[in-house]
């Protein structure tokens, strides 16, 4: 039989369009972590969440919000390795993306009743890809990340003028940070660790409550992770035009 699947509806779409997305946000990512400028914009207090938290003696006046325990760093590391590895390992590693990309990227398989065209499979039980197991222990360091951007998000409420004060790039920051915390609340192994345990939930009915919230989130796991990839982008990309005084941020108030 010559053809490869009977199947007649448009079930390529998802893998290229997903597949364009995850090579995109890996080549924006890329080259913005190594450019180490334009991540900070002191008037407005917007710290771009790619360079967050910001801890060497490298980083500008203003943005090191937890100090510089980091010495200087070369011109030729990126500042922000360290939210790189965590976050990239998060990501890499959560189910939602390894399915993203296995059907995207290694067409393995590119749909549901498609072939793959690898002849063997070992799953994920060799090296390397028995790293991806691993993902439950960088799921806590997004939860760290996750608060540390919500603190970003509570000094972007800053005025020009001091106190309290609010442009388009505190709404945007406050999106992004919304989409951020619902994909890392909704991961799974956030989900098994509230209650994945527990044999008899009327013994524990808070964590009862917890994973049930968190399953709710759970359900659309997919879509909070592909939208915080996109809002992490617009959010990048806004904080560096302000920085680099490309743009103004509009000022809803002081």
């Amino acid at each position: 039989m010559s053809e490869r699947t009977f199947r007649t509806d448009r079930w390529r779409t998802y893998p290229i369009t997903t597949g364009a997305i995850l090579l995109f946000f890996i080549a924006y990512a890329t080259v913005r972590i190594f450019m180490n400028q334009w991540y900070w914009a002191p008037e407005e207090h917007y710290l771009t969440p790619l360079y967050s938290p910001c801890l060497s003696d490298s980083c500008v006046p203003g943005s090191s919000h937890f100090g510089t325990p980091l010495p200087e760093i070369p011109s030729f590391i990126p500042m922000a390795f360290i939210t790189f590895i965590i976050l990239a390992g998060f990501r890499g590693t959560c189910y939602y993306y390894r399915k993203a990309g296995y059907r995207s990227l290694f067409l393995a398989p590119a749909a549901c009743a498609v072939p793959e065209p690898h002849k063997k499979y070992t799953g994920e039980s060799k090296f390397p890809l028995v790293i991806l197991n691993s993902h439950r222990y960088f799921f806590y360091g997004a939860l760290i990340f996750a608060l540390i951007n919500i603190y970003d998000m509570v000094l972007a409420f800053h005025g020009k003028d001091g106190g309290i004060g609010m442009g388009l790039g505190t709404l945007i920051i406050v999106i992004n940070v919304a989409m951020l915390v619902c994909y890392t609340l909704s991961c799974h192994a956030c989900r098994h660790i509230v209650g994945g345990r527990l044999k008899n939930f009327s013994k524990h009915p808070l964590r009862y409550r917890y994973w049930t919230f968190v399953s709710k989130l759970n359900a659309r796991h997919g879509q909070y992770a592909m939208i915080s990839l996109v809002t992490v982008i617009l959010t990048d990309a806004y904080i560096m035009s302000v920085a680099a005084g490309w743009i103004t941020d509009l000022r809803i108030f002081n």
